[in-house]
């Protein structure tokens, strides 16, 4: 009986609350899924992948998240057996026996971890490996260059009505010797460049747009003018350090034309948030036209590609090779 004479059991209403929070939280639950393509589903968060390469990164995804769950669904069985079969009986007081070690148990929680660790380790240092080997003679070369806080792109292609030679460009000087040996002859090149306040004029994406031929291997050359940035193009489901003083680079083979949403994934600063572009797959006679519209613009030659290689960098290379 409660202070007040009544029989009504204090709890009563924190239950009733508590049911009414489970409710509220399922219906919010469902009615933020009501629009969710079930289809997307088996991607497990993943946008739809726009090239040869990205189904091997998809698959990467997929099979961490399997045996993620997997190892969960063990955890859990083993917390909800513990709970429901070895609780303190009702009836009985005493002190369950205490074992101070199981030596089988404890050679399985200690090997199975590795088991998965090193699978995990195989597979993804398989799939790094395949991802980040460069083919003889790309298709295309495009040096991105990142920078506080937007991004510029240098076709290296040898373009009508743009005269020069990529290999020997003073602004090229800060990408190795070990890249330009892949460019193609006498590329003089067209440029693109942006700024926050740059926009998409077809879907009026904010940032630059980066211009890709269909079917066609493309070679990205990153390099960085000041601070580290990240170039990353969501649906590639790849993305690459942009580091100064060092040069990363990475292929892809976009196989969807369309326009796609790119992005920095690194906090680079205090404008970060602003450092977006656009990536539009086209067919490769209008990647060829676009070319000449950059010429037609006067935007021949190429911007500065950034901070040049340390020592330190340069003898790694050369060490390397």
């Amino acid at each position: 009986m409660s202070p007040n004479g009544s029989d009504r059991s204090p709890r009563r209403p924190m239950r009733r609350k508590l049911l009414q929070a489970l409710t509220a939280g399922l219906v919010l639950a469902t009615a933020t899924g009501c629009s969710y393509n079930w289809e997307d589903f088996p991607r497990l968060g993943m946008p739809t992948p726009t090239t040869e390469e990205a189904p091997r990164i998809l698959s990467l995804w997929q099979g961490s998240w399997a045996a993620a769950l997997a190892v969960g669904v063990l955890v859990w069985g083993l917390i909800l057996w513990s709970a429901f079969f070895h609780r303190r009986s009702r009836t009985k007081v005493e002190v369950p026996p205490q074992t101070r070690y199981n030596m089988p148990i404890e050679a399985l929680y200690t090997v199975v971890p590795l088991i998965i660790v090193s699978v995990l380790f195989y597979f993804t240092a398989r799939d790094e490996s395949e991802l980040l080997s460069l083919k003889k003679k790309p298709d295309v070369t495009v040096n991105v260059v990142g920078f506080q806080w937007s991004w510029c792109f240098n076709y290296i292609e040898p373009v009508a009505g743009s005269t020069g030679d990529a290999k020997k460009s003073p602004d090229l000087d800060a990408i190795p010797d070990r890249f330009k040996e892949d460019f193609p002859a006498n590329a003089g090149g067209v440029y693109d460049c942006g700024t926050p306040g740059t926009r998409n004029p077809q879907t009026n994406n904010p940032g630059p747009t980066l211009w890709l031929p269909k079917g066609k291997t493309v070679r990205f050359v990153l390099t960085s003018r000041d601070v580290i940035h990240s170039f990353w193009v969501v649906p590639f489901l790849m993305k690459q350090d942009v580091i100064p003083g060092h040069t990363n680079a990475f292929e892809v083979t976009p196989n969807k034309e369309g326009t796609f949403l790119g992005k920095c994934a690194e906090l680079c600063g205090v404008d970060h948030s602003r450092m977006l572009f656009n990536v539009k797959v086209v067919s490769p006679e209008r990647y060829e036209q676009h070319l000449k519209d950059l010429v037609d613009k006067q935007q021949t030659g190429y911007v500065p590609a950034g901070i040049a290689q340390t020592s330190h960098e340069k003898n790694r290379e050369t060490n390397n090779l």
